[in-house]
């Protein structure tokens, strides 16, 4: 089995709706996944925007999410202990959750989704950043998968 994650509200390189962007909402799209390997413990997301003028802009930051879950509905609250167990850190706007696509005006920025599927449960405190996030998933992911939006405002 292959890990692929799907996000039903753009193509993948497609353009982000505005919806889920700084410029409107800002909610989190609905993310779908299959092929998690029976080994997975557990789940993690990274969705970031390499673009960014001062280098890749971390927008959202997700583990320990249950190894059966198929999805993440649109519009994951912004607080650090979900309903489902998982956990989610500081994004790069130095907020909990989801922070949407926010360029500055210019060229299209893309912004990568990737879900790791674990094999353990992570033992790193809710809120925390990017980099201990990446400290612990070290040596612990099994399969990885990726989705990539556009978008410029």
């Amino acid at each position: 089995m292959t890990l692929a994650l799907k996000i039903s509200a753009f193509s993948n390189g497609g353009e982000i709706p505005r919806k889920y962007t700084c410029s409107s909402a800002d909610m989190s799209p609905a993310l779908n996944w299959n092929g998690v390997t029976p080994a997975a413990h557990s789940l993690a997301l990274i969705a970031d925007d390499p673009d960014a003028p001062k280098g890749t802009w971390t927008h959202w930051l997700v583990w320990n999410i249950p190894a059966h879950l198929t999805s993440l509905p649109e519009g994951v609250p912004t607080r650090e202990i979900l309903d489902n167990g998982a956990s989610q850190g500081t994004n790069d706007f130095n907020r909990i959750g989801y922070g949407g696509p926010c360029p500055p005006p210019g060229k299209p920025h893309h912004y990568i989704f990737k879900l790791y599927a674990l094999d353990t449960k992570l033992a790193l405190h809710a809120g925390a950043s990017r980099k201990d996030l990446e400290r612990a998933l070290r040596g612990h992911v099994l399969a990885q998968a990726e989705w990539v939006g556009v978008y410029k405002r």
